[in-house]
């Protein structure tokens, strides 16, 4: 086997060799290598917090795209029961719990999967697995599980409440969630000892349409398959629309009505959903609309003019300052937002490539945005690489903290919204629970299959974990920490009536108490690497 090379070896060597051989690895100019490592460590942490800032902006962006393909309807033609007429009803496409597993927990941990395959895939020949992906998700999971709850249970108004109305597919997806690291655990320590078999990688994939298909099961309360639990009924606007700041007369006045003004409110179906990335809509539309067969005025707009659609975004990308900008009167403020604006132009005018998310209901926007966040993904693993040579901090210790919390910001971003503006808690922790599941299933298990395929077929060998010691450790300290926080969840609904909002004391001393967790896993998993514990 001399002639396999072990990529996480070279990198843990390559930190380990700080005091006594100067790293030779360089990004993009071999120049780097003259600079001394304290420099060198400093530019590429702020080159990775700039890539994080990347990830960030392109939300905007997905999410648009993102709305766009879950409000899509299909023609259905019905009898009405009372004339006898055929009628023609607009019926959503997508079921919502089946929307929150695949298109939200899948693309908002999109930078996470696509970290883990290039991994994979730069390891591909290795008969050892990368570390960087799996620390990565399980760092990742941790985060969501914890600092976002932390987020959401604060964001409701002083008082509000804000509670889960679907139960049992709340815990159809929490099932598939533990039982997800409990499979992992067990793959890893139990049933083969420190290596991955092509067999255990492809029913980690498998698993992931079994949750697909219980939670429809759940959400459809199917006989004798389903958890006969009760279904609170949402209210008819799920999504409360926003006050419209904008006067009638000046609605229609905008030159390109595939650019959605926020807190814009048509026909009241469009709830203006603000977040801290400005511009950032979502739509709500009815669950059955009674119509002709002639596309909307809307849609015949947005095909004629999506070209210029398309230029409006880069003339937006080089804008730096807006109506709302030019009222702040604090220079201080003015010079912060300046800077910031002036921060992500480049991310801004790039992200304009993105062609429209009026186009193919909003999948081409959807595709192109993943596409995006892989290539900023693949300058993540690469400064993971650099900084882990240069400073020696171990690349599994940045996997599960600084790459797991700047790669799961999408998450936060969604969970927030859905917290803030919807009426129930359903989404916002549907989306941590589902995308803790799509990281083992999917985030894990596709780049352990491309390994195990590779080497069962070129050498007829498993794929072994070097730092299975470390991983399962993390997954037991992730145990134990997620069932104090799922703990405090149902002492909440028991005794609030809701998992989220409530009076701000008990709120801020619940996200405190997440917090803490959180830290409790990254410092004990961080001193089981470093040999402490």
């Amino acid at each position: 086997m001399s002639h396999l090379n072990n990529t996480s070896e070279n990198v843990l060597g390559s930190s380990n060799i700080i005091g006594h051989e100067k790293c030779g690895l360089y990004l993009l100019f071999k120049w780097e290598t003259g600079l001394g490592d304290g420099s060198r460590g400093f530019l590429y942490f702020m080159a990775l917090a700039y890539c994080f800032i990347g990830l960030s902006s392109i939300t905007d962006r997905f999410f648009r795209s993102m709305e766009n393909v879950v409000k899509h309807t299909r023609t259905v033609e019905e009898i009405d029961p009372c004339t006898n007429a055929k009628v023609l009803k607009h019926k959503k496409v997508w079921n919502y719990a089946i929307a929150d597993i695949t298109l939200l927990a899948f693309g908002t941990s999109f930078p996470q999967i696509s970290l883990a395959t290039i991994d994979a895939i730069r390891n591909t020949g290795n008969l050892y697995a990368g570390g960087l992906g799996p620390g990565t998700l399980v760092g990742s999971a941790a985060f969501d599980l914890f600092p976002i709850h932390a987020v959401c249970v604060v964001v409701p108004k002083a008082g509000e409440l804000k509670k889960i109305s679907d139960i049992g597919v709340w815990l159809v997806d929490l099932f598939w969630s533990f039982w997800a690291y409990i499979w992992l655990y067990i793959i890893l320590k139990v049933w083969t000892p420190d290596i991955i078999t092509l067999l255990e990688a492809l029913l980690t994939v498998l698993q992931y349409g079994l949750l697909l298909t219980h939670a429809y099961v759940q959400d459809k309360r199917w006989p004798y398959v389903s958890l006969p639990l009760p279904r609170s009924e949402r209210p008819e606007e799920w999504v409360p629309p926003e006050t419209s700041t904008q006067k009638d007369g000046n609605r229609n006045n905008n030159k390109y009505p595939g650019i959605l003004e926020v807190n814009e409110n048509r026909d009241g179906n469009l709830a203006g959903v603000l977040s801290i990335h400005s511009g950032l809509a979502y739509q709500k539309l009815p669950d059955t609309i009674e119509s002709s067969e002639q596309p909307s005025e809307d849609i015949i707009t947005y095909n004629e003019n999506f070209l210029a659609i398309w230029k409006q975004q880069f003339v937006d990308a080089l804008t730096f300052e807006n109506s709302e900008s030019r009222k702040v009167n604090n220079t201080w403020l003015w010079l912060a937002k300046a800077f910031w604006q002036f921060l992500i132009a480049p991310w801004r005018f790039l992200f304009a490539f993105v062609p429209p998310y009026q186009i193919a209901h909003g999948w081409v926007a959807f595709i192109f945005s993943l596409i995006f966040i892989s290539g900023i993904a693949y300058i993540v693993t690469r400064l993971t690489d650099m900084i882990s040579c240069v400073t020696g901090i171990d690349p599994y210790v940045i996997a599960f903290t600084a790459l797991a919390a700047g790669t799961s910001w999408p998450d936060l971003v969604a969970s927030k919204i859905a917290a803030e503006r919807q009426i129930t808690a359903d989404s916002a922790i549907a989306n941590i629970t589902c995308s803790n599941s799509v990281n083992i299933y999917v985030g894990i298990g596709v780049p352990w299959l491309i390994n195990t395929c590779y080497n069962f077929f070129a050498y007829n060998e498993p794929l072994r974990i070097e730092n299975a010691e470390w991983l399962s450790f993390s997954l037991l300290v992730f145990f134990a920490t997620s069932a104090g926080c799922i703990g405090v969840l149902v002492f909440r609904r028991i005794t609030l009536g809701a998992e989220l909002g409530g009076p701000k004391f008990w709120a801020w001393i619940t996200s405190v108490y997440f917090i803490l967790l959180w830290l409790i896993f990254v410092v004990l998993s961080s001193l089981r690497v470093y040999g402490i514990i």
